[in-house]
């Protein structure tokens, strides 16, 4: 993505690699430590002050935040590391993901009795305790049109598409639309 768009492809690389260093959802909700340990991480491996600046810039900004939340990436390296994030969200193992995550947090699959939330704050959007089905409504479909680079729009279509197949099978499945199935 980094070569398509023309971006630095040292500070794109560095970025992704670390971007995840240390999330938020596994520390408390602490959001500044991530940032702090990607710092720590590059100034030890003797990274220039720019690309440092650069790079934790990226891993503080790069997650999403909520449906009402925009995070806005100053960027073009950022923009393409969040594109990839957020690429990384979707088809097949974002769907994985989801439900992997929604079970080690102790999320039901799906709550027919409770709607999705379209958060208007991230410490709402932090906070949120829905399903896992429920995720595909608040930020996963939402994704596609998030999407910063021309590169990063083109390839989210299909794994969009998939997503919403998948979530029209499991409702259906959910609802009894599986014959001969006792």
């Amino acid at each position: 993505m980094a070569k398509n768009e023309g971006a630095d492809q040292e500070v794109v690389e560095l970025a992704a690699l670390v971007h995840d260093i240390a999330d938020w959802k596994f520390h408390g909700g602490d959001d500044a430590i991530g940032p702090r340990q990607a710092e720590q991480l590059l100034r030890q491996e003797g990274a220039s002050e720019e690309v440092i600046d650069q790079v934790v810039d990226i891993v503080a900004t790069i997650s999403f935040k909520g449906a009402g939340v925009r995070t806005e990436m100053k960027t073009l390296e950022g923009k393409c590391v969040q594109d990839a994030d957020r690429l990384d969200a979707l088809g097949a193992i974002g769907i994985a993901r989801c439900f992997a995550y929604g079970g080690h947090a102790g999320r039901s699959m799906y709550d027919p009795d409770v709607p999705p939330v379209l958060h208007d704050t991230a410490e709402a959007y932090k906070a949120a305790k829905g399903t896992s089905l429920n995720h595909f409504y608040e930020k996963l479909l939402l994704l596609k049109d998030r999407m910063n680079t021309a590169t990063g729009y083109a390839l989210a279509q299909e794994l969009h598409r998939f997503m919403e197949e998948f979530v029209e099978r499991f409702l259906e499945e959910w609802n009894g639309a599986r014959e001969g199935h006792v």
